[in-house]
């Protein structure tokens, strides 16, 4: 059995990194998170840092900006993972040039994790989002850098527990408000399994300059069917209200930023149905539960026990 990969996580005590650091510790791969030296004196975030330490994760000190820290750090390490917010996109070209100044990276795994970002029907402002991790893409490619791009789509912790309804804190109980007309499949991950399958993939030779796509056979479901889902756990029919697509559309260009964003995000997935509108190219991809069928991933019916 070769060594497991040392593994270098950018952007571990954000919202999906901290689950891709938690995996790569718990898989038994020598697991590092970058930090900057700002991140230790925030509350939240150092309780964070204290859980990795305590299950062996190496904190390294370093910034984006700081070129020599990036080449420093990443020579330390066989993989790259990046997990960097929406604000700092743009800034892995500065994590590309010292990847390819260490020259010692045997993957790389930019900031994706959601929709194909090549794969989609989506409107502004999401359009612009993911037109920055396209530019991404081509970066690496162009400096010919070891890839896996992961398209996980939607991150169950983020949906599932209001069933996506605004201004709420627990999934309805009498009225549900639903996208289109609910008959679109979309993709419900748990964060948990994308960690896994993510620190699966990072030394699978069927991953290497692939986009790895999560689509569990069980979490692919239309809004109504979710909708029903629910029903059946709290033995009550919910009134349903259905706004078409146009409205929709007005909503997204009257509200503020990042509520726009999130009903721009919600429109490409549950209008657009731009998780499930394409079969997998396979020279292009590969999908994560065939891969792994050893994962035993959440189903969204289980995952909704929770909320009863």
């Amino acid at each position: 059995m070769a060594a497991k990969s040392k593994i270098l996580v950018l952007g571990g005590t954000g919202y999906i990194g901290k689950f891709i650091v938690k995996a790569s510790a718990e898989a038994g791969n020598p697991t590092f998170a970058l930090v900057r030296e700002s991140t230790v004196s925030h509350p939240e975030k150092s309780k964070l840092i204290e859980s990795f330490k305590s299950s062996g994760v190496t904190i390294l000190y370093g910034d984006l900006s700081d070129h020599e820290s990036l080449v420093k750090a990443i020579k330390q390490v066989d993989v790259v993972i990046s997990t960097l917010g929406g604000q700092q996109i743009d800034d892995q070209v500065k994590l590309i040039a010292a990847i390819k100044e260490a020259g010692n990276i045997k993957r790389f795994l930019p900031s994706e994790f959601g929709l194909d970002v090549e794969r989609h029907n989506a409107v502004e402002p999401v359009t612009s989002f993911l037109e920055k991790k396209v530019k991404i893409r081509r970066a690496i490619e162009a400096e010919g850098i070891p890839y896996t791009y992961i398209c996980s789509n939607a991150f169950a912790g983020y949906f599932l527990p209001t069933l996506g309804q605004q201004n709420v804190t627990a999934p309805p109980r009498d009225k549900v408000v639903i996208l289109g007309d609910g008959n679109v499949k979309a993709i419900y991950v748990k964060e948990e399994d994308i960690g896994t399958y993510t620190i699966k993939a990072v030394d699978d030779p069927r991953t290497l300059n692939k986009i790895l796509y999560v689509r569990p056979p069980a979490n692919i479901l239309t809004f109504n069917e979710l909708v029903s889902l629910w029903e059946n756990k709290i033995k009550n029919t919910l009134e349903k209200v259905y706004i078409p697509e146009d409205q929709l559309l007005k909503y997204i260009q009257e509200s503020p930023f990042p509520a726009n964003l999130m009903l721009a995000l919600a429109h490409s997935m549950h209008v657009k149905g731009d998780c499930t509108n394409y079969e997998i190219d396979p020279s292009l991809g590969v999908e994560a539960s065939n891969l792994y069928p050893e994962v035993k991933y959440t189903t969204v019916d289980n995952y909704l026990n929770a909320f009863v």
